[in-house]
């Protein structure tokens, strides 16, 4: 009878936020605005180095939380509010402010394209941010179900980054980029499995050749850094596309290997 005599107290809710982890998602986020702001003044190399920081400080916010046990449900709404300004508004603006915005020369149809190229990508981001928020959890953690969107923004700011150094403007390169725009847009919403490497331990035993691959990307970055981000960031998002392929021909071959032994035993 003392027990239910006794009054259970409510508990305390702990106000305020954790400090260290959402300063790197703030950072993150200045980077995505200062991109955009960076593309209104023309300077759209500057815009795409600051959507590449956004994607460092980016990866480190939530790598810090789980170091300091400092995860949070804010935190990790921040931190997708944050993407979807770094990698999902900051991208599309710098796109159409570099290039698509060139479309309007051919005409009625060519100007309303460009911004509604823009407005896809930029619509496909935020798709794809709740998707995966909504599949937290359930999802298998080897594999993310379309392209990661800083993936994405890096393959379109690679190609603003990339493109002075060959000479070309956005203006020569607006179909292609209207491609790129599209493309990218289109396999973030997709189904197309794009390894993780959540699964990858970095407290392994690795062979020593592993270590100097490693070593030998690290230095082509520091001289080329534009051109190598670019090439490994494209190179992952084809690699999405061709594991796909890759399954359904394994797929029908085994199945076809079945039919084939099921006839011979009839």
């Amino acid at each position: 009878m003392s027990n239910q005599s006794e009054q259970v107290q409510p508990a305390k809710h702990r106000r305020g936020i954790y400090l260290l982890p959402n300063l790197f998602t703030t950072a993150a986020l200045f980077g995505g605005f200062y991109a955009i702001v960076a593309a209104m003044s023309g300077r759209f190399t500057d815009a795409a180095i600051a959507v590449f920081i956004a994607m460092v400080l980016d990866g480190l916010d939530g790598r810090v939380a789980r170091m300091t046990n400092t995860q949070s449900a804010f935190g990790a709404e921040y931190d997708s509010l944050s993407d979807m300004v770094s990698f999902g508004l900051a991208p599309a603006l710098v796109m159409y402010q570099w290039s698509l915005v060139d479309l309007h020369t051919l005409g009625w149809f060519g100007g309303k394209a460009s911004w509604l190229v823009a407005f896809f990508y930029a619509a496909s981001a935020a798709l794809r941010l709740a998707r995966f928020n909504t599949k937290i959890g359930v999802a298998d953690k080897r594999y993310f179900q379309g392209l990661p969107s800083p993936t994405a923004a890096a393959v379109m700011m690679g190609t603003v980054w990339v493109a002075p150094q060959f000479q070309l403007s956005g203006t020569t390169l607006m179909f292609p980029a209207l491609v790129i725009t599209v493309l990218t847009g289109a396999l973030m919403v997709s189904n197309v499995a794009y390894y993780s490497f959540k699964d990858f331990d970095l407290r392994k035993r690795v062979p020593f050749f592993a270590v100097l691959l490693v070593l030998g990307i690290f230095v082509l970055i520091a001289l080329w850094p534009s051109i190598v981000l670019y090439s490994l960031f494209v190179t992952y998002t084809l690699s999405g596309p061709a594991l796909s392929v890759w399954r359904r021909w394994r797929k029908r071959r085994r199945n076809r290997a079945g039919a084939e032994s099921r006839s011979e035993e009839s």
